[in-house]
């Protein structure tokens, strides 16, 4: 599932489930951040489709509510979202479980797991269901330009060397920087471990049978004004 689907898929569930009235432009555009010019034209986008309709409730306030048509659109987003989630585990815990086999015991099994979020969570399963130790884990939102990346790089690295024998940058967005920066800050390479990105060829080769997705059709086209 591409960004604009998932994003798609966000703001009808938003829009959805909001009993109230009181889902904004603005809201919306905090909670998925999004910029709010953008979250102007998504919803305009939307409208256009048949998926929302806006209704006037006063002058200065309007009240988004989700069509039939959107209902429809949203429940068949639903269903390629768990599609993929599905093909995303197998191919991470295909790729992991392999890489981390090659390992011999004498290498050490003392892990520090650098990432956050869900990919971390099925590193954080997969590394302990194949005997390795999880001594410490330090989130990271990669590098999203406010300058928690570095931090948590840095927490990292005062980490006593002795205390691990691996790190494992569960991340699937810039791993590959992540990993040099990690390095440039005096950890070896060979104590590196990295999920691939997931728009590279070594994340879809990893060994599990792609889902049939469902065609994503309309829904990812690109923002028109």
């Amino acid at each position: 599932m591409d960004r604009g689907t998932y994003r798609d898929l966000r703001l009808l569930s938003e829009i959805s489930t909001d009993q109230h009235g009181s889902v904004t432009q603005r809201s919306l555009a905090k909670k998925q951040g999004l910029a709010l010019g953008l979250t102007n034209l998504l919803i305009r986008r939307m409208v256009k489709k048949g998926y929302i309709k806006i209704v006037t409730l006063q002058r200065n306030r309007l009240r988004y509510l989700i069509t039939p048509r959107g209902f429809a659109e949203k429940a068949r987003l639903t269903y390629e979202y768990i599609d993929y989630s599905l093909y995303f585990y197998r191919q991470i815990r295909t790729w992991l479980t392999r890489t981390l086999t090659d390992i011999p015991l004498a290498a050490g099994r003392r892990v520090v797991l650098y990432g956050a979020g869900e990919v971390a969570e099925i590193a954080s399963l997969i590394l302990r269901q194949n005997g390795f130790e999880i001594v410490a884990a330090v989130e990271s939102t990669a590098n999203d330009g406010d300058g928690r990346a570095n931090q948590a790089i840095e927490r990292l690295i005062q980490l006593p060397s002795t205390a691990y024998d691996r790190v494992v940058v569960a991340s699937l967005k810039d791993s590959r920087q992540l990993v040099d920066a990690i390095c440039r800050l005096g950890i070896s390479p060979e104590k590196v471990i990295a999920v691939p990105d997931e728009g590279t060829p070594e994340f879809h080769e990893a060994g599990a049978s792609p889902v049939t997705l469902v065609p994503i059709g309309s829904s990812s086209e690109s923002v028109e004004s």
